[in-house]
């Protein structure tokens, strides 16, 4: 009886563990990523498949482990992954992102592109170590900063349009993504 009630503490504390792990983003915000699958995203391409359900996309170039979207650099392929719905009007994107050397990988949306390039001089990413990405959609401005730095800003060509992460090159883990939800 003993032995079967410190097995269930046990138990019952390593649920706690999970639980107090699960990222809850900030009020005004709601997850873009789940961190359990690709649920609200998609391929892009002329026939889109919805990844509902899915922890893994194009042959595992993108993997859903350990709550990160993982961009494999051993599966080689130039390849997209977007949001289902489009987004539009002025929002926030936030999250975390740990590229490797390499990594030379993108965001898309609303007609601009953000590199996610630890080589560029002008961004201070720090590879193998866990960055802040925020990007602010406003008045057709997109303002990207990193770690609280300024990172770039573009003008917007489209009024709406799919939030796209692009495999190219290199390994990047990205968490706890998501946006504001406009109230």
């Amino acid at each position: 009886m003993r032995l079967l009630s410190c097995a269930l503490l046990v138990c019952a504390s390593s649920l706690a563990v999970v639980a107090a792990d699960e990222f809850k983003p900030e009020p005004g915000f709601k997850l873009l990523f789940n961190g359990k699958n690709l649920d609200g995203w998609q391929t892009k391409g002329a026939k889109p498949e919805k990844l509902d359900g899915k922890d893994e996309a194009f042959g595992k170039r993108f993997v859903v482990q350990g709550g990160e979207l993982v961009i494999d650099p051993a599966v080689k392929g130039d390849r997209y992954i977007e949001t289902a719905t489009p987004l539009t009007g002025d929002f926030t994107i936030r999250f975390d992102f740990k590229p490797d050397d390499k990594c030379n990988n993108d965001l898309l949306f609303m007609g601009t592109k953000f590199d996610i390039n630890p080589t560029a001089k002008n961004l201070k990413i720090k590879v193998g170590e866990w960055n802040k990405m925020e990007i602010v959609a406003k008045g057709g401005n997109v303002a990207y900063s990193i770690n609280g730095e300024a990172a770039g800003t573009k003008k917007t060509t489209a009024e709406k349009g799919p939030f796209i992460v692009r495999a190219e090159f290199g390994g990047i883990a990205i968490k706890n993504m998501r946006i504001s939800d406009g109230k």
